[in-house]
């Protein structure tokens, strides 16, 4: 199964802050709950870019970096998530990702979009997180709160239009795709995360892990083609 054009299966779904880091970096139950007031950009001809907004961050205006922590909250606890499996390990880890955005904005260049340099962020954090709790990370599971990939409803309500048994095929579908994400090596699983759950192209892609758009298009053709000789009984 190719990345491009006919793709069939369906994956589901420190020391030395500044004490005047935004409190929603600094405080998890507000970055999970998304209570920060979004930035009221001034009125202009032209859309104002993430790029300029982190520019605004460097030269000290909080508000810019209160709205990109809201903006990007949600993908970024979704893509830690999907990295650990692990509910409170993907707001921890999503929250040092804004410190550190926070902590090195007075480096930040607009040389390339805002996305890639916060993924690249996220994706360091998270390989490093992956390699540190390797023996210790649990066994695949699905959630029965977590929204399933093709519709939108949770698991734990039975969809009415399905029989208990196909209920039951959909549940072990769902967490064979997992577990075979998951066992995908490294640089395979971050471009099929970053590809299907965080709706990224090749170019962003190619960007995060420092690779050319060609070897990152053969990436995920090799990601996908194990995927699809492994999960070949539920396609």
């Amino acid at each position: 199964m190719k990345p491009s054009g006919g793709q069939n299966l369906q994956l589901p779904d420190t020391d030395g802050v500044d004490t005047n880091v935004s409190t929603a970096a600094l405080d998890r139950g507000m970055l999970a709950a998304g209570t920060v007031s979004p930035f009221e950009a001034v009125a202009s001809g032209e859309e104002t870019t993430d790029a300029q907004i982190m520019l605004r961050v460097k030269a000290g205006d909080q508000s810019s970096f209160d709205y990109l922590v809201q903006k990007y909250r949600r993908p970024m606890i979704s893509f830690m998530y999907r990295m650990s499996r692990n509910t409170a390990a993907a707001e921890d880890l999503a929250q040092e990702v804004f410190l550190r955005v926070y902590r090195s904005r007075a480096n930040y260049e607009a040389s390339a979009k805002f996305t890639t340099w916060l993924y690249r962020i996220a994706t360091n954090l998270a390989v490093n997180h992956a390699r540190d709790t390797r023996h210790d990370r649990p066994e695949v599971t699905v959630s029965l709160d977590e929204p399933a990939e093709e519709s939108g409803a949770t698991l734990e309500l039975a969809d009415g239009h399905l029989t208990a048994e196909q209920n039951l095929v959909r549940r072990e579908r769902l967490m064979a795709i997992r577990s075979k994400v998951e066992a995908l090596p490294e640089q395979q699983k971050l471009a099929v995360i970053m590809h299907k759950y965080q709706q990224m192209d090749y170019k962003q892609i190619a960007d995060v892990l420092k690779k050319s758009e060609s070897a990152t298009k053969s990436l995920l053709f090799r990601a996908y083609e194990t995927l699809r000789e492994q999960l070949k009984e539920f396609v």
